[in-house]
């Protein structure tokens, strides 16, 4: 039984070989696009169904004209490309599910403070989509999972199983999940930064975003346990891509630069959590009001952020 499960593994990992856009990094996807389409199409209706959306032109218009110019870019003509307002000024979040649906949180209005912040965030959330994040960490879990159901077939029923099973949980989590989302936060900074500057956005814009978003943050993790990059680590990267980026921006049709409308700031909350990832630019799909069961993979647990 034990042979035939790592056949099996072996054979998965084999199919599952994809490679990231821009960036090239390997990556294990297991699951069909048709399907992660529609497992993102079917949670962005159930967060709908939970959301106030804001109509408004002059808040919706922004985002649905940054969106459309970063979609053209983004050459996923397949892709049913949607891009939504949710009225809610307490969450500075955004985030965007399989297939090409994307949210903004009024919240995140006074941070992007401009169409070309809003590029920052409409770009880092169209990359994880681009980038098939949400099927690669479900791939992660189905492997884990699958790697803990060894492990618990070859140990039996011995003393001391619960706790060897527990480990192995914890090593899992802490040094392949979590490390694995940061990589994907990582990366959605690097091609969104090449994404906004192709549609002709100032991608040095984008330092200033993170900066702001550190000055708003008000405790984090340590970042060996955070499933974002360090506001330092990221700051470093985002310099280190900026070249690259620049050039794609200095061959583009430059976009205009306008004022987003000002929407109330969020009020701080009395007791911030520890983990910075649940209050600022996260993605975090249970804050969306996505089902559990979906939310944990299709989105990124930074999100985003």
């Amino acid at each position: 039984m034990l042979r035939r499960g790592a056949r099996v593994a072996v054979a998965a990992l084999l199919v599952g070989c994809a490679a990231a856009p821009y960036t090239r990094r390997s990556q294990l996807i297991l699951i069909s696009p048709e399907e992660e389409n529609k497992l993102g199409a079917r949670a962005f209706q159930q967060v709908l169904g939970k959301s106030r959306l804001d109509g408004r032109a002059r808040v919706n218009g922004p985002v649905e004209a940054v969106g459309q110019r970063l979609a053209r870019v983004a050459e996923r003509p397949d892709y049913s490309w949607r891009f939504v307002v949710i009225d809610d000024p307490k969450q500075q979040n955004a985030f965007c599910l399989p297939g090409g649906k994307v949210a903004v949180y009024t919240g995140i209005f006074p941070l992007a403070e401009s169409t070309n912040g809003l590029a920052v965030v409409l770009g880092h959330e169209i990359a994880h989509a681009l980038a098939r994040h949400g099927a690669e960490r479900m791939s992660q879990g189905l492997v884990a999972q699958a790697g803990g159901s060894l492990l618990g077939a070859w140990l039996g029923r011995g003393p001391g199983t619960n706790t060897i099973l527990a480990a192995y949980g914890l090593g899992a989590e802490v040094g392949v999940l979590l490390p694995f989302s940061r990589t994907q936060e990582s990366e959605a900074d690097h091609i969104g930064l090449l994404l906004m500057a192709r549609a002709g956005y100032d991608p040095r814009g984008a330092l200033a975003f993170w900066q702001r978003m550190e000055r708003a943050a008000s405790s984090a993790p340590p970042e060996f346990l955070s499933t974002h990059p360090g506001h330092g680590t990221r700051e470093q990267q985002i310099e280190a891509w900026l070249p690259e980026a620049l050039r794609y921006y200095e061959a583009s049709a430059h976009a205009g630069v306008e004022p987003l409308p000002a929407i109330a700031r969020a009020t701080p909350r009395s007791t911030p959590r520890a983990d910075r990832t649940d209050e600022f630019f996260t993605c975090n799909p249970f804050r969306a009001g996505v089902s559990a069961p979906l939310s944990r993979f299709l989105l990124p647990d930074d999100a985003t952020g």
